[in-house]
């Protein structure tokens, strides 16, 4: 007997509505409709996006907060190798896909299903991330996509929905906006095109503070545990007060222009003040923590770590290998760091650490040392650069 189980991830927007009744009244399956919330769903939104749900007649719907599993396994790892997509993009939304569909997959085989459906189209990154996790954890489970295998429109969703007494307002926002715990991505007809900016409506924090003041971020271990002298038993919470005391101030946005999984170029907006702010203080305190070899040893091994989240390839195993070493330059990561904010600019004031490799006990840089002498410093230039005087000497050139 066939299994007609189907899990829809469902946003409870027009293209995932049209699933829900297409899967169950065209292929008489038993919708199954979960959401997953990562950090991005306020509690009345989660009900409303409930209450659509039951209304369209699925059998069973659930919430699946994944907020601090999404914290834990991923965003501390981008925190601690200050992971910016193409020195710009903190990997807003995308880095919480693959963590979507894994939530996504994993009630699947929890409550037996054998389908998994989703509302993605086939011109974007999601599709694969969610494909691509999905064909992982579950191989046996067919995967559903009626948006993407039937190219359908709006206006064509709109009239089946029509003709099964589902009547909304449809009507399409002028800006497409996924917001998550690690930023909001904005997309609209300027992210179309290569030489536009998103104008200040679109954005979804508008700026409402006018003045400027000093934001102090403490660190533990690379975690964010206090905002401006209060304490946070769990990050997420941290990082929830520093965007809500930054974003009025315009600050974190920008507009990202990448490769994407599918091959093509795309611009993407975002509005990410705390994680830009955190990564930014972050950065700061390592440079006065961390030794050079550590510092230029993360550099490349976090850009990859970052480009492999973004193209959804979180399972792959080598991911483990790069979150070990990134943990292990974490240990003396602790301190407080210093930002100063105003309308659209902040910068970084300074640091504060019982681990800051600046310790003028030992010197100041072109100022005084303690821990060398002249002499020292005389024999030290000649043998530093011995190898380069014998190249010109061999060569008979001239420097």
């Amino acid at each position: 007997m066939e299994n007609k189980k189907v899990v829809l991830a469902f946003s409870g927007g027009l293209d995932t509505t049209y699933c829900v009744k297409y899967l169950a009244e065209d292929l008489g399956l038993e919708v199954y409709s979960a959401i997953v919330n990562t950090g991005g769903f306020s509690e009345e939104e989660l009900k409303d996006i409930e209450q659509k749900a039951i209304e369209l007649g699925v059998k069973e719907h659930v919430i699946l907060d994944e907020t601090n599993v999404f914290y834990e396994k991923c965003v501390r790892y981008l925190i601690a190798g200050n992971v910016l997509k193409n020195n710009t993009y903190p990997l807003s939304v995308s880095a919480e896909r693959v963590f979507q569909a894994m939530a996504i997959g994993a009630y699947a085989k929890k409550i037996g299903a054998g389908h998994i459906a989703h509302g993605s189209t086939g011109a974007g990154n999601d599709q694969v991330r969610f494909d691509m996790t999905f064909h992982i954890m579950c191989p046996d489970v067919k995967i559903i996509t009626p948006i993407r295998d039937m190219q359908l429109s709006r206006e064509a969703e709109i009239e089946y929905l029509k003709g099964k007494g589902v009547i909304r307002e449809w009507s399409k926002a002028k800006y497409s906006i996924n917001k998550g715990l690690w930023g909001t991505s904005v997309g609209g007809a300027e992210t179309l095109t290569s030489h536009e900016y998103l104008p200040e409506e679109a954005w979804p924090t508008q700026v409402t503070k006018t003045g400027e003041e000093t934001v102090e971020i403490e660190f533990k271990e690379g975690h964010p545990v206090a905002i401006n002298g209060e304490s946070f038993e769990n990050p997420v919470a941290a990082i929830q007060k520093l965007e809500e005391i930054t974003a009025p101030y315009g600050v974190g946005r920008d507009i990202h222009v990448g490769d994407t999984i599918i091959g093509i170029k795309g611009r993407v907006g975002f509005e990410a003040a705390a994680p830009t702010l955190l990564i930014k203080a972050h950065h700061a305190l390592e440079k006065h923590v961390l030794t050079k070899v550590q510092l230029n040893m993360k550099d490349p091994l976090a850009n990859t770590y970052g480009s492999m989240v973004h193209e959804g390839q979180f399972l792959e195993p080598a991911m483990r290998d790069m979150e070990q070493y990134l943990a292990s330059t974490q240990d003396k990561v602790n301190g407080k760091v210093k930002i100063y904010l105003a309308p659209y600019r902040f910068h970084i004031v300074g640091i504060e650490s019982g681990n800051d490799l600046m310790s003028n006990k030992f010197g100041s840089y072109g100022e005084m040392n303690n821990t060398w002498s002249g002499d020292d410093v005389k024999g030290f230039s000649k043998i530093f650069g011995n190898q380069t005087s014998i190249y010109f000497k061999v060569n008979e050139e001239e420097a």
